[in-house]
């Protein structure tokens, strides 16, 4: 199908609306993304790019840009919460130069998507909120103030709270996973290296890894708790609630958190994959289509990766309605796993009774001294896939 001239609209400058706009002004749709925010701001913390996430940056051309302002990761470490003992190194070299791995900021990451729509022709109005989208062949956009927009193509990349997805789909209540996590970032005083840390202690776990050319650290602390948190990652917190949470953690963990000024903690919420993810001329994109916890760091680049489908899966189809057909088609297997693996690896990190723990990380140890290429292989399956070639 020729793309050129199409006018779709594209609702969320996040990370999935951005890279579907630029992929889809590329093929020569006429894109405009609406955001309801005023301004693309700093807004959030850390995320890490996979090998599978830059293949799709590399086809948009801007790997050369993201390595700027980002830092690859050489490893992924686990350790014990107490004494800092290393459980586990996955050495992410062993990809290959070939499949980087980058910890980067948000926006920074954010910021590289919107100067590129921007400088393709894509235009994203800001201060557009969406009521609603009526799905037809020539789909409504409904904004707050009572306007209404036509066009060819609607892409809901609006995240958690998604306008279309209740009209596909109808209201399902997500489950609290009876877990909260804060986030937040320091700055590097202790030296952290580029690598993701991973301190594991009973029901609670702390992720750190730099930003911006190590001047920063990002953390993410998770603890598992019965009371119902509202959702949302935009919460705040005082710190002093972090570090009581987790004043048992020694070393480095003690040495960030004490330096932490400003957090966010946000209840986890488990919401199932869409089982209807188009209609007529309009689809969902990554977090609105199959939103996935953060024990896998996939969210941002499974929306990068639906964005490279969609677009290749509507120049190939006669048609829009069979384009949103052969896109659901071809990425629902594969996110389904990836929600499915990240809902499970919490409960590794989390080992509660000091003898299965013990034993737990003992055989951690072992098998990344003795097999650490088959350790890393069992990831080869989200890392080693290029959406670019492989779909």
């Amino acid at each position: 199908m020729d793309l050129n001239g199409l006018k779709i609209r594209v609702i969320g400058a996040g990370i999935g609306g951005l890279t579907a706009a630029l992929v889809l002004r590329e093929r020569g749709a006429d894109v405009t993304v609406l955001e309801q925010a005023e301004a693309i701001t700093e807004v959030g913390a850390g995320l890490q790019v996979s090998p599978n996430g830059m293949a799709v940056l590399r086809a948009l051309g801007l790997e050369a840009a993201l390595q700027v302002r980002a830092v690859r990761g050489q490893a992924v470490e686990l350790r014990d919460y107490a004494r800092g003992r290393l459980v586990s190194r996955l050495n992410l070299g062993a990809l290959g130069d070939d499949a980087p791995y980058y910890f980067v900021h948000r926006f920074d990451l954010i910021d590289i998507l919107a100067e590129a729509v921007r400088a393709a022709g894509v235009k994203i109005r800001l201060l557009q909120k969406v009521e609603t989208v009526v799905p037809g062949d020539v789909p409504r956009v409904v904004l707050a103030h009572g306007q209404e927009v036509s066009v060819d193509l609607v892409i809901g990349a609006d995240g958690l709270h998604s306008k279309l997805r209740p009209v596909l789909n109808g209201t399902v209540a997500p489950f609290f996973t009876r877990q909260v996590a804060w986030r937040a970032t320091v700055p590097n005083t202790v030296g952290h290296g580029p690598v993701a840390k991973v301190h594991m202690g009973p029901r609670r776990h702390v992720v750190s890894y730099p930003l911006r050319g190590g001047e920063m650290v990002n953390i993410v602390a998770v603890q598992e708790r019965s009371g119902w948190h509202e959702e949302g990652w935009h919460i705040a917190d005082d710190p002093a609630n972090l570090r009581g949470c987790f004043s048992d953690f020694e070393g480095e963990t003690k040495a960030l958190l004490a330096n932490v000024e400003t957090v966010r903690k946000w209840g986890l919420f488990r919401h199932p994959v869409a089982p209807i993810w188009h209609k007529g001329h309009s689809a969902l994109l990554g977090d609105a289509a199959h939103p996935t916890l953060p024990f896998m760091a996939q969210g941002a680049v499974m929306a990068m990766e639906d964005a490279w489908v969609l677009g290749d899966a509507l120049a190939k189809a006669d048609d829009i309605e069979a384009g949103l057909a052969a896109y659901q088609m071809r990425r629902q297997g594969r996110v389904r796993r990836v929600v499915d693996t990240a809902s499970k690896n919490a409960r590794r990190y989390h080992l509660s009774a000091p003898p299965v723990r013990m034993a737990a990380h003992l055989g951690l140890t072992i098998a990344s001294t003795l097999a650490p290429k088959a350790m890393m292989g069992h990831f080869d399956w989200i890392y080693r896939y290029d959406v670019t070639k492989d779909s």
